[in-house]
């Protein structure tokens, strides 16, 4: 089928608006708060091996795929499967990959609240408060409290969604990523220079195989989806952004070693800070997701910096999760483009609407709504369960399928070479054909039988 090349299409000013905005898609909580805990869960150094790996092999291919397709059709995901295919199961495939970013942004946008309660409290000058046993409980048990900065953190997505892609999303990337690197740094070196933060940089950086286990390759994979936006329509979007003489090779390398550094700075903040407050201690490293907003501000407060080292700690957080949610409601809004010819502002007057049933149900579930349980799962966790867990993998297996049986993998590496040498294209092909299902098909199903308590993640 001829392939349309949409010269009206909004588009990237070039590589470097592309890779800090992918980069900003990637960059979010999945690394500023799921990695680290995973990292300190799972072994450190060994966990950190495995990712790595699975991040240039199964993650590298997927992000290729996913960019080339949407800059080969310059649409969102449902449309660009239906310039190849006519087929149900590729369509519905299609519009899975494109419902998965409508139902995270709200769930995201009130944990992107908390974020932006956390830190203005810090500003505030409340740090030894947040460390107070309870007060996380008792916050997210507020409803009204909750749904406040919710709405306050969805305000400041729309505002950047309205701008535009250049003016908008592309300008908000170039101000916040290096803003969010130096951050990162500042905070990281304040961590790993405190008395005994070293074991935790040990820790972290030397791989101790008797910590390996199968849980290690599960955990890992399923961090990938959090860590580089796959499986979202995000990758789909921005790659039909992309002008066509951009290296999408060297581009993808360039938002993996972003996405990288950001979730090791991200760790090196947290694992050495348990270790220099806390010893080191198992339960506190197996804190798990309470290890952001129940276990690190008790160690700030050990600190004679809590209010200045909480501030940029979650002025960090808020700039990642921010970053990460402008990419979903572009993605979003993409497809409403594409497939009703919506304009931007009628797309988000749409998206409010959603963000209004979705975010509010989640923002309340742990207070007003906590008796109102789906598969025994408040219904943020739910709503986590059912995009992270059940969609995404399969929206996942729907591009590997669609470029295996109906694009052809031949068809992706010819236009990742009409713009540069595709100089992992042995890696690329070996991955889609022998590791990429597998790996889905693992995390889908570890996933699943972990919601339901049939195993142990």
């Amino acid at each position: 089928m001829k392939q349309n090349r949409n010269n009206e299409r909004a588009s990237f000013s070039g590589r470097l608006g592309y890779v800090l905005a992918a980069a900003g898609a990637s960059v979010g909580l999945g690394n500023i708060w799921r990695f680290p805990y995973l990292t300190a869960k799972y072994g450190g150094g060994i966990f950190l091996l495995v990712y790595l790996i699975l991040a240039l092999t199964f993650g590298y291919t997927m992000i290729v795929s996913e960019t080339a397709i949407g800059r080969l059709t310059k649409k969102s995901p449902v449309a660009a499967f239906r310039m190849y295919t006519k087929r149900r199961l590729y369509l519905a495939g299609g519009w899975i990959n494109a419902i998965v970013p409508v139902l995270i942004v709200p769930y995201y946008s009130v944990i992107g609240g908390w974020v932006l309660k956390y830190l203005s409290e810090y500003l505030k000058g409340n740090g030894q408060m947040l460390a107070q046993d309870g007060y996380f409980g008792s916050f997210i048990a507020d409803g009204t409290d909750c749904l406040i900065w919710f709405a306050a953190f969805a305000a400041f997505t729309f505002a950047v969604i309205l701008a535009g892609v250049e003016n908008g999303v592309e300008g908000t990337s170039r101000l916040m990523m290096p803003v969010l690197v130096i951050l990162a740094v500042v905070t990281a070196i304040y961590t790993v220079t405190r008395e005994g933060a070293l074991a935790g940089v040990k820790y972290m950086l030397v791989p101790d195989f008797s910590h390996f286990s199968v849980m290690t390759v599960v955990a890992a994979m399923g961090q990938m989806f959090y860590s580089l936006s796959i499986a979202m329509g995000i990758l789909y979007t921005y790659g039909s952004y992309l002008k066509d003489d951009v290296d999408i090779d060297a581009s993808t390398g360039q938002v993996e070693i972003f996405d990288t550094v950001i979730a090791l700075l991200a760790a090196f903040m947290i694992i050495p800070a348990v270790f220099a407050f806390s010893s080191g201690s198992t339960e506190t490293l197996q804190a798990g997701p309470s290890l952001m907003f129940i276990t690190l501000p008790k160690v700030f407060a050990a600190t004679g910096l809590c209010n200045l080292i909480g501030a940029l700690f979650f002025f960090l957080v808020f700039f990642a999760a921010l970053t990460s949610s402008i990419a979903l409601m572009e993605a979003c809004i993409s497809v409403f483009q594409d497939e009703w010819k919506w304009s931007r502002q009628g797309g988000c007057l749409f998206m409010t609407a959603v963000m209004a049933v979705i975010g509010t149900l989640s923002a309340l579930g742990y207070g007003p709504l906590k008796d109102f349980t789906v598969l025994n799962m408040q219904m943020l966790d739910f709503f986590d369960f059912l995009t992270n867990s059940v969609m995404m993998p399969i929206a996942a297996l729907a591009t590997c399928f669609f470029v295996l049986n109906i694009l052809t993998t031949e068809k992706v590496c010819e236009e990742v070479e009409r713009s540069s040498p595709f100089r992992r294209r042995r890696i690329y092909e070996f991955c889609i054909r022998r590791l990429a299902v597998i790996c889905i098909l693992l995390i889908f199903l570890s996933s699943v039988a972990s919601a339901f308590g049939w195993i142990t993640i």
